[in-house]
């Protein structure tokens, strides 16, 4: 065979695994998810590093701000699945080599109310999340429309629904802000 067309199959094995990587760890997420909606986030958190951290979108609700720690995202998956939170997973894009991974994730969120079943809340989000040796160790979540986030956190409020500090709160741990 030719230079050039070993150069081409190298390429194309290349481009391959990359994508059987990205569909590997699409699907491993997805299922975290529907643990995650099942009220289960411990598949979640345990792809979380121990130094991870969690930088939730800024405003005015429970969840603004920074998760430093295993136990702090912890708390704020506590008060995500108290909340009745529900997720998906829309499609995931892949960066950088597989021990430093880059993961860039649209995921959509809503919220029903358990009481009579109408939808109280509902979102849009990109998260960015960079990795280390197969571990988050930083996520960023980005919201279509915080305002909604805001609102959402009312009816929470008003309902009783603990928050990541109240969940904190009660486990003896410090959370964020």
């Amino acid at each position: 065979m030719k230079a050039g067309r070993w150069l081409m199959l190298g390429a194309a094995m290349a481009v391959a695994g990359r994508e059987a990587m990205r569909r590997a760890l699409l699907a491993r997420l997805r299922g975290d998810v529907a643990r995650l909606n099942a009220g289960d986030y411990a598949p979640l958190l345990a792809a979380f590093a121990d130094d991870a951290v969690l930088y939730f979108n800024d405003g005015p609700h429970r969840w603004a701000g920074e998760y430093r720690g295993r136990s702090a995202i912890e708390s704020f998956l506590g008060s995500f699945t108290a909340a009745g939170i529900q997720g998906e997973i829309v499609d995931l894009w892949t960066a950088g080599p597989p021990w430093a991974l880059t993961l860039i994730c649209r995921f959509d969120d809503w919220a029903d109310d358990p009481r009579d079943g109408r939808r109280v809340y509902a979102n849009r989000t990109v998260l960015v999340a960079r990795t280390r040796r197969g571990k988050i160790v930083e996520q960023r979540d980005f919201y279509e429309d915080t305002a909604r986030i805001a609102e959402f956190d009312r009816v929470l409020t008003e309902r009783g629904t603990p928050g990541p500090a109240d969940i904190a709160a009660a486990a003896g741990e410090r959370s964020a802000p």
